[in-house]
Parts: structure tokens; sequence; C-alpha cells
């Protein structure tokens, strides 16, 4: 199979769903109006909500869903073959994630920008809103937990682009002065932050830095038994894990404070240079692709499955997660986008664009690691990558780094260079998402404040250190951080059952405009129905496996969609019976 004739479907499906399927949509469903007063600026303060630049604010929703998820959840899946990865991002971005994101901007910015969970409350019923609330905690405390290991991981792996994604940061903050304090315009800081950030890149193959290992943790039984009783072998092992365990707890500081800061000083002005790194990074592979025409070696379908390895039917659909569709953009879209869009009509570009965009992404990461990747190792290398399901859970990330290197090549870009810029790719997305999950979370605790009457988890410093806290505790708390990829299909999982919940919530709100629902009822019932099943069968290992950390936040997860799925029941019935009632 030919990676062009892949990439050109890919993305032709994608410019057919942006064009003619969201325009529908934007007119006949959500019926967008251009003169509609959005909450950006109606309770403008200049620290959350902020009318802002559609394609600024495209920057920021597009890099905040756009993490690390849609690179690994396809280069964990194409464990099952590239076809049934492909079929899912492509036809589950077009029909269901783009129409769930695009669905969230316009719901929350038409209800003074409230998260989905408080609209959650307004639709369903109070009870309703507490639990989404809480199910939302949950998914926020996966996200950010998974991508501190994700980053910390690949930190270990490529200490070139240590130097870059730290440098960032301060040309974040100032473009963000310059825009937003010296009014300069948009195009040269943003010209002059991407060629700064490339000149760090290049400069990082020769200034690699490496965190000392400040924990000096002793080996562990599977550690000694890994090494075949070679001390040394599994005290190296060890060391590992406290440094990762170091690289954890310094993002969670940087997130801490990135998630107070006002919205324009770092999370706008990053999140924009990362979109424009993204495009790039897109392009690169593209062109990549297109230059090398590689083959993808990997296999439509794979028959020679290990024997770790769980069914495709449900578990493809929590796995890719991020890239087909996902709940956290819903939090995005509803948390902090919908209190930044400047004009109503904006949220298709924003909302459905950005899944669009994501797509995109995800697509690559398929050609990268079943063409890419698959070249550099050949077919026997790529199915001794893949030979378990361990093994293809955590190499799913260098997989794909390694394909984007061979990729980049092609265009003639040396391999040393584009695996640091593969990593910063990777690590600049999953560190925005994490801006981002961690200022959501700050919300969802002092929402769980105020409903509570619990004064001291309204204030924004202390909401912050407990979401930071929590986030922490369980990224290191499954085999000290080393077995954080074990998160990922609870992650995914958890994802998949908010989106669902999300797509019920604007369900019902067109049901009480009168308006088409099949949009969002079909994706909603085909979602629950596999997330559903897919969250039982994880719940099933853990309990076999004596996972008891995931287990508990698992079936606490589960007890409450099931619980928010009753109440939104028993919302519909009233709905509809008011509705015969007044047809009477």
């Amino acid at each position: 199979m030919s990676s062009i004739a892949l990439l050109i479907v890919g993305l032709s499906a994608f410019v057919t769903g942006y064009m003619f399927y969201s325009r529908y949509i934007a007119e006949k469903i959500y019926r967008l109006d251009p003169d509609f007063v959005t909450p950006a600026h109606e309770f403008e303060d200049g620290v959350d909500y902020l009318p802002t630049n559609r394609n600024v604010l495209f920057g920021h929703h597009f890099t905040s869903v756009a993490g690390a998820a849609p690179i690994v959840g396809p280069a964990i899946a194409v464990i099952w073959g590239w076809l049934p990865a492909f079929l899912w991002v492509v036809l589950g971005t077009v029909f269901a994630g783009a129409v769930h994101d695009f669905g969230t901007l316009w719901i929350s910015t038409r209800h003074k920008a409230n998260s989905i969970g408080t609209l959650a409350g307004q639709i369903v019923g109070d009870r309703g809103r507490v639990l989404f609330l809480l199910v939302i905690f949950f998914l926020l405390l996966l996200v950010n937990a998974v991508f501190a290991v994700v980053i910390s991981n690949l930190f270990l792996a490529n200490p070139g682009a240590v130097f870059p994604v730290w440098g960032s940061l301060a040309v974040a903050v100032v473009v963000g002065l310059l825009i937003y304090r010296f009014k300069v315009g948009l195009l040269w800081p943003s010209l002059g932050a991407l060629a700064v950030l490339y000149i760090m890149i290049w400069m990082g193959q020769f200034i690699p830095l490496e965190l000392p290992d400040f924990f000096g943790f002793a080996p562990t039984a599977a550690q000694l038994d890994a090494a075949g009783g070679d001390a040394v072998a599994a005290q190296a092992a060890a060391a590992v894990d406290g440094v990762r365990a170091g690289w954890v707890i310094i993002l969670f500081v940087y997130a801490f404070f990135a998630s107070v800061l006002p919205v324009w000083l770092l999370l706008q002005p990053r999140d924009y240079v990362n979109s424009h790194q993204l495009f790039v990074a897109l392009g690169i592979i593209g062109l990549g692709v297109i230059f090398t025409n590689a083959p993808v070696v990997a296999p439509a379908i794979n028959t020679e499955l290990p024997a770790d390895a769980p069914n495709w039917f449900p578990l493809l659909f929590v796995t890719i997660a991020c890239g087909a569709i996902s709940g956290f953009h819903g939090l995005v879209a509803s948390g902090t986008s919908s209190k930044q869009l400047d004009k109503e009509t904006d949220a298709r570009y924003v909302g459905y664009g950005g899944a669009v965009g994501e797509g995109s992404l995800a697509l690559m990461s398929i050609l990268a690691t079943t063409a890419g990747f698959a070249v550099v190792v050949g077919a026997d290398g790529w199915h001794e990558h893949y030979g378990s399901w361990a093994s293809a859970s955590a190499g799913g990330t260098n997989a794909f780094v390694q394909g984007v290197g061979y990729l980049a090549q092609g265009i003639g870009i040396p391999a040393e260079l584009a695996i640091i810029f593969a990593a910063v790719v990777v690590i600049s997305f999953a560190a925005t998402t994490m801006d981002t999950g961690v200022r959501l979370m700050r919300y969802i605790i002092s929402e769980l404040g105020v409903e509570y009457k619990i004064n001291l988890a309204q204030n924004r410093w202390v909401s912050t250190f407990l979401a930071v806290a929590c986030c922490g505790m369980l990224a290191l708390g499954v085999d000290r951080g080393a077995g954080g990829m074990r998160l990922w299909p609870l992650f995914g999982t958890t994802n998949q059952l908010t989106g669902a919940m999300s797509l019920l919530v604007i369900t019902l709100f067109l049901m009480s405009l009168k308006r088409n629902i099949w949009v969002t009822l079909v994706p909603l019932t085909f979602l629950l129905v596999m997330t559903t099943w897919a969250m039982v069968i994880n719940l099933i290992e853990y309990a076999t496996d004596q996972t008891w950390m995931l287990l508990g936040v698992g079936g606490a997860i589960f007890v409450l969609v099931l619980w928010l799925s009753f109440e939104a029941l028993a919302a519909l019935r009233v709905a509809l019976g008011s509705e015969k009632a007044g047809s009477a």
C-alpha cells in the first residue's frame, strides 16, 4: 500500500467534511448567529474572558486539543493493523469528533461560557451537574497524569529536546507581551518566535540536558527479576525511575504557575506559536511521505497479534481517543475557548476545524509508524516492536519520533535534527494540554467548592495546588511512573465516556429547540456502547491483575457515568412527557 494514497484519501475526507458537513451543521442544526453577543464580550475581564482573533483562538484551541494523544493513540492502535486505525480516525473525526467539538463550543457560548458539566445541571438536573463535574475531574486527572509521564519519558529518551522545550516558554511570554502590552501585530512576533524555536531545536543537539537522580530509589522486585538478579542493572533501572519522577514533579510545578497566569501572558501565545509548529510538522511529515513514497510495511490487518493484545473491537475506539473523538475537547471548548470566542460564527472554524486538524495529526501518526518507522526497522523489526501490548503502549511515541525522522530525511533534514524536532513537537503539545488541563481542573474544583460551600476550594491558588497534587500522585503511583502508560486504556475509556455524555447534553438541548438530533444521536449511541463495553473489559483486567489504584479510579468513573446516564434518561422522559402534554 502506498503511503501517498492514504495521505490523499484521508486529507480529502477531512476537507470535504469541513466544506460541506460542517456548513450544514452550522446553518441547519446549530444555526450560528453573527450578531450574538458572546461571553468573551459580555464578561470580558482580561484574565479568562477575552475576545480573541479567531486565528489566535484556533491556535490555542488546536494545540490544547491536539496534544500527545492523537500521536500516542494511533501509534499504539496500529498493533491491530493500519486499516482499522485509518478508518476510525477519518470517519470518527468527520462524523463524530468534529461534531462534538463544534457542538460543545456552540452550546457553551449560548450558555454564558458555562462548562459542559454546568450545562448538564441546567439540562439534566442539579444532581447530573455534580455527577458530570466529578467525571470531568477524573478525566482531567488521567489526562494530566498520562501526559506528564509521556513528557518525562521523552525527556529521558531525547535530552536534546530539553533546551528548546523550556526555552520556548520564554519566547511565548515575549510574544504575549508584544501582542497584548505593546500592541504589535500578530505576523512578525509569530514568525520571529518560530524562527527562534527552530534555532533552539538546532542548538539542542549540541547541548543535551539530563536531570540527575534526586531520589535514589531502591530497585523493585520486578526490576531485579528483569535484570536476572544483576544488582547493578536493577539499580540503573531504579535510577531511571528517579529521573522520571524528578521530571514529573518539575512538570507539575510548571503547570501550577502556567495555569494561574493570565491567558494572554503564556497560554495563548504559547499555543499560537505551537499551532504554527504543528502546521510545520504536518507539512514536513506530509512532504516526507510524498518525496519518500514510503511503502506501508505494516499489515492492513495484523493477523499475528501477540497473546496479551486485546481484541480491537471495542478497544480500538478508546485506544484512539483524541484523533477521532475526545471528551477532553469538550472540556477545552466549554472551559477556555468559549470564553475567548469573538463571534459565534467563529465556532465552526475553531471547533470543527480544530478537530479536523487533530485528525490530520492522527493520520500523520499512522503514516509515521506504519510507513516511516516500519521502513527503518523492516517488517520483522516492526513486528518485534509491536510484539506485545506492553511494548506497543510504552514505545508508541518512540515509533512516531523515529518515523518522522525517516520521513524528514526525505526532504533533506538530518536524521538527528529531525528526531529532536519530532520529540519537541510531541512534548510541546502534551505540555500545552497539561497547561489547559490543570486550569480546567482548577475550574472544576472551584465549581465543586461553590456547590458544597467550601470557600477554600474556591481560591485559585488552593484549587490549583489540589489539582497538581492529585495528578502528581497518580502519575507516580503506578510503579513510580514507570507503569504510567498503563493509565492509557483507562484514560481513553474515560475520555470517550465523557464525550458521549457531552453529546447527550447537546442532543437534549437540540431536542428542546425542536431541531434535528441525528447528527449527535448516532455518534452518541455508538460511542456509549463501545466505551461502556471497553470499561467493563478494563475493570476485569485491573481486578485480575490486582491493580487496585486503577480499579478504584475506573470503578468510581464507571459508577458516576452510569448514574449520570440514568439521570439523563429521566430528564429525557420528562421532556418527552411535557412535549406530549403540550401537543394534547
